[in-house]
C-alpha cells in the first residue's frame, strides 16, 4: 500500500511522540519528592547467618526459577540475573568474614530512571524504583547508568526485558512488609520509613563502635538510597563502590532535557527527506 505525504506525516508524528512524551517527565518520575518517611529496609551484615531465606523468599513471592546445586538441593545462584534479583554472598579474609545482600538500592534519585528514555523505570512516592516492561523499548541506558550494576537484561530470551529488585511494591502498598525482610529469621534484615532505618543504624553505631564500620551506606552515596547498610568491614571489601554524594539525575537531566530535540530533529529530516524524494513523483503524477 503507498503511503502519501500527509499519511507519512501522521505516521511519524505519533511514533515520536510516543517516543517523545514521556521523555518530559523522566525528572519527574526520577524525583518525587522527600523520601525520608519513603519504604526503606536496613541490612546489618553482622547479624546475618547467611541462611538465604531471603533470596528463597524473593524468588518464591516473585515466581523466579531457582538455581540449584548438582543435587538439586540448594538455592545457589553465583551473582545478581534476569532470574536472581537479590543475593547473600560472603567476604572473607585472613582475619574476617561477613556476609553482603546484594540487590537493587532504589536510590532516591535514581540514575536508571534519569537516562530512560520512555520513563520504563519510575521512583514511586513510596519509595521503589518501578519497571514498566510494557513501555521499554530495550536500550539498556539504565545498565550502563546504574552504579551499583543491578539492572539485568534477559539475554537468553526470546523476548528480553530488564529485570531487577521491585522492592515488593504491590506488598508494601498494602501495608507489608518486602518478602526478604519478613523471611529473615535474625533481624538482620529489617523495613520501615527511611527515616526510621537511619535512626536505627546510627543508634547502632553509637551503641557498638568496636562492632561497626563507622559508616552507614546509602546514608549519601549517589544521593541517597533506601537500601542501608551497616557493617564490622569496610563496605569497599564487601564490594560495594565509593561514590561521591551527587546524585546522578543532577549530572544527566541537562543532557536528557535534549532527548525532546533530538527526536523532533528526526522527525523533521525524515518528513524533509520524504518530500525531496517524492516531489519529482508528485509532480509528475
Amino acid at each position: 500500500m503507498e503511503v502519501n505525504r500527509r499519511d507519512f506525516l501522521k505516521i511519524a508524528g505519533a511514533g515520536i511522540g510516543t517516543l517523545v512524551l514521556p521523555s518530559l517527565d523522566v525528572k519527574a518520575a526520577t524525583i518525587p519528592g522527600n523520601l525520608e518517611n519513603a519504604h526503606a529496609m536496613l541490612y546489618d551484615a553482622t547479624l546475618c547467618v547467611g541462611c538465604r531465606a531471603c533470596q528463597v523468599a524473593c524468588k518464591k513471592r516473585a515466581g523466579l526459577p531457582y538455581v540449584t546445586d548438582e543435587n538439586q538441593m540448594y538455592e545457589m545462584p553465583t551473582d545478581l540475573n534476569g532470574d536472581t534479583w537479590t543475593i547473600i554472598k560472603l567476604y572473607k579474609d585472613t582475619e574476617t568474614y561477613s556476609f553482603v545482600k546484594k540487590q537493587c538500592m532504589h536510590c532516591v534519585e535514581p540514575a536508571c530512571a534519569s537516562v530512560c528514555p520512555v520513563a520504563a523505570l519510575e521512583k514511586t512516592t513510596e519509595g521503589p524504583v518501578v519497571y514498566h516492561s510494557y513501555k521499554c523499548i530495550g536500550c539498556r541506558y539504565c545498565m550502563t547508568a546504574c552504579p551499583f550494576d543491578i539492572p539485568k537484561y534477559e539475554w537468553d530470551e526470546i523476548n528480553p526485558i530488564i529485570q531487577k529488585c521491585d522492592f515488593c511494591a504491590d506488598l508494601q502498598s498494602a501495608g507489608q512488609q518486602p518478602a526478604c525482610s519478613a523471611a529473615c529469621p535474625t533481624g538482620a534484615l529489617i523495613s520501615g520509613t527511611r527515616s526510621e532505618m537511619l535512626e536505627i543504624a546510627h543508634q547502632r553505631l553509637a551503641d557498638h563502635p568496636e562492632q561497626y564500620f563507622n559508616h552507614v551506606y546509602g546514608e549519601h552515596e549517589v544521593g541517597g538510597t533506601s537500601m542501608l547498610y551497616i557493617a564490622g568491614v569496610s563496605y569497599e571489601k564487601l564490594g560495594y563502590p565509593t561514590l561521591k554524594n551527587q546524585s546522578i539525575p543532577d549530572i544527566t537531566w541537562p543532557y536528557m532535557k535534549a532527548v525532546p530535540f533530538v527526536f523532533f530533529g528526526m522527525a523533521g529530516a525524515m518528513s524533509a527527506f520524504y518530500y525531496w524524494t517524492h516531489r519529482n513523483k508528485e509532480e509528475e503524477g
